[in-house]
């Protein structure tokens, strides 16, 4: 459950830092929390995914070292897909 809490609080984090680097570009700067943390949760997804393409994190660990700032930058990859695509906004 604990787990559960701490991914809305980091998404939201995420999200937030994302649409304020990228939302007024954007013109999505009214974003609500709910698309705001599942924006930084789907960055945290992408992210990650990118930082294994390149890297392995130790066998037995399940945290990346390049964790929040590669959630930061596949939320804004997701920002940059959804807006041009009309998805947000």
């Amino acid at each position: 459950m604990l787990h559960i809490i701490w991914s809305i609080i980091v998404g939201f984090i995420v999200g937030w830092v994302a649409k304020k680097i990228m939302g007024s570009a954007m013109g999505i700067e009214h974003l609500s929390f709910l698309w705001t943390t599942l924006l930084g949760i789907g960055g945290s997804i992408v992210g990650g995914l990118i930082a294994r393409l390149f890297s392995k994190p130790e066998p037995g660990t399940s945290f990346h070292a390049a964790g929040f700032i590669m959630s930061i930058i596949g939320a804004l990859i997701l920002l940059y897909v959804c807006g041009k695509f009309h998805l947000v906004g």
